[in-house]
């Protein structure tokens, strides 16, 4: 009989009483808060050989019903998961975090397979048998590591290790003459899906290895591993070399032009505000020639007034008409200013200039 799927069986009981925490409601299926120690372990999980188990009760399966109920917490359901794990990534964390999720009161108990079986029946691996016992051993949801699993899942294993159920992707693994290994757990009712992780998994890892191979024996060669730890040829290896000091020089023909364009667009900023500024400048300038230069600027007003000023400075003042001619004051003589002589005149003004003096003198003594 299969179980269902880890996404119905790890779903949690939304809220009834209103809201929650950070305004969250009853649709939002927010789990309960736990204390901070459960969320991970302080140490690996133990090898098998190094757990104690009490063989002086007897192995006696529970059954699937008695599982999603509940055991004693003396009695967890033990539930066993085996694999490669090399290249330990997030797919291989999900399948094990949903066979720890199978029932309310799990015991995960995970099979890693030696690297002689490995070769033999699937192929060469990136991770050594030691490295990928060590991987799977800090995944925080394995509570004991099976080193040197076998292939194909035997009665006497299972009851060696006091296995209820055996939790795997439901689709057919075909290895070792076998169109599927786990069928005869299916057959037994022992079998426990759990879904697979789409776009992560060691084969797609070691693809985007393989495709980008001469960047990383680039990248490791810059770092200091030598060409015969990259298993990387001579002529390789200086073709390297040279693409790294080629892409050097790109990157600094790109950095100088980026900053040649942040330059002119710095240029082209201050030109504008330069222009704007001119403008404005400009603008007043015109404006206030033209207030003082213009037809009725200020300096137009001036000259005028001065003007007028001057005429009234030199202009005699006018007696009124209606005045006696014997009150009359003389009008004095105009002499040049600054001397007490008369300017050199012509013969024919000079008899005026003596008829002007003999006037002014008898005048003079007419007073």
């Amino acid at each position: 009989m299969e179980l269902p799927t880890s996404s119905r069986l790890n779903s949690r009981k939304r809220r009834k009483d209103g809201s929650g925490p950070n305004g969250a409601t009853e649709l939002d299926g927010i789990p309960p808060k736990m204390s901070r120690r459960s969320l991970g372990l302080r140490e690996p999980a133990p090898f098998s050989d190094e757990v104690e188990i009490d063989y002086s009760k007897p192995y006696i399966r529970v059954t699937y019903e008695e599982a999603m109920r509940g055991t004693p917490l003396d009695r967890p359901v033990r539930v066993y998961a085996d694999g490669i794990f090399d290249l330990f990534h997030s797919g291989h964390a999900r399948a094990l975090m949903q066979a720890k999720n199978l029932f309310p009161n799990t015991y995960l108990i995970v099979g890693v397979c030696s690297d002689e079986l490995t070769h033999n029946f699937k192929g060469f691996t990136v991770m050594n048998e030691n490295e990928r016992y060590d991987a799977v051993q800090h995944c925080r949801y394995v509570d004991e590591v099976v080193r040197n699993a076998p292939w194909t899942l035997t009665p006497e294993f299972l009851a060696e290790h006091r296995i209820d159920f055996v939790a795997h992707d439901d689709i057919p693994y075909s290895s070792a003459g076998s169109d599927d290994v786990y069928k005869h757990i299916k057959e037994a009712g022992m079998f426990a899906p759990t879904q697979r992780t789409e776009g992560i998994s060691t084969s797609d890892i070691i693809t985007r290895i393989v495709r980008d191979y001469d960047v990383y024996a680039r990248r490791n060669l810059q770092r200091g591993y030598t060409a015969k730890e990259l298993n990387v040829s001579f002529i390789n290896e200086k073709k390297y070399h040279l693409q790294e000091r080629v892409d050097k020089v790109k990157k600094r023909v790109k950095d100088v032009e980026e900053k040649s364009k942040e330059f002119v667009q710095k240029v082209e900023e201050k030109s504008i505000d330069l222009i704007q500024k001119w403008e404005e400048k400009s603008r007043e300038f015109i404006g206030n020639f033209l207030e003082m230069f213009g037809p009725e600027g200020a300096l137009k007003h001036m000259l005028k007034e001065g003007k007028g000023r001057m005429l009234q400075a030199i202009s005699p003042k006018q007696s009124p008409s209606s005045s006696p001619t014997h009150d009359r004051s003389p009008s004095p003589s105009f002499r040049w200013p600054f001397s007490t002589k008369t300017p050199p005149s012509s013969p024919a003004n000079r008899s005026r200039n003596e008829s002007a003096v003999t006037y002014d003198i008898s005048e003079d003594e007419e007073d």
